[in-house]
């Protein structure tokens, strides 16, 4: 299955994706913030990462931005529990999709399968 980073500076999202994920058979690393989950994808590439728009340091649209440049074919889902609007922003800026909080298990999963490289190839690499 594949390895995903899950940045969300809110640690009961962290939690639930992570229980959720590695539930599925995925494996999961997780970040409080924006500039250590960049740190921990520079240093152990992941398949998927999976980002909240709104956190300290720097924030999901920063991280896409930089992340799109770097690695064009990255699988990246950014998700909010703010402003629809900044879901639209995030997905212009290069996010493959996106998940308005709160959403269900099923939902993550869905959207998970559908992102990831179709030949277990790590994009990222």
């Amino acid at each position: 299955m594949a390895q995903i980073l899950i940045i969300d500076d809110d640690s009961d999202i962290r939690d639930f994706l992570e229980h959720t994920l590695n539930s599925a058979g995925h494996q999961t690393v997780t970040a409080a913030e924006g500039r250590e989950g960049l740190n921990r994808f520079l240093r152990d590439p992941a398949d998927l990462v999976i980002t909240d728009l709104f956190m300290p340091e720097l924030d999901g649209l920063e991280l896409i931005a930089g992340l799109r440049t770097r690695f064009p074919e990255l699988a990246i889902i950014a998700m909010s529990g703010r402003t629809p609007n900044m879901l639209s922003v995030a997905r212009n800026m290069g996010s493959n999709e996106i998940l308005q909080k709160p959403f269900s298990s099923d939902e993550l999963l869905a959207v998970v399968q559908k992102v990831l490289p179709k030949d277990g190839a790590r994009a990222s690499r």
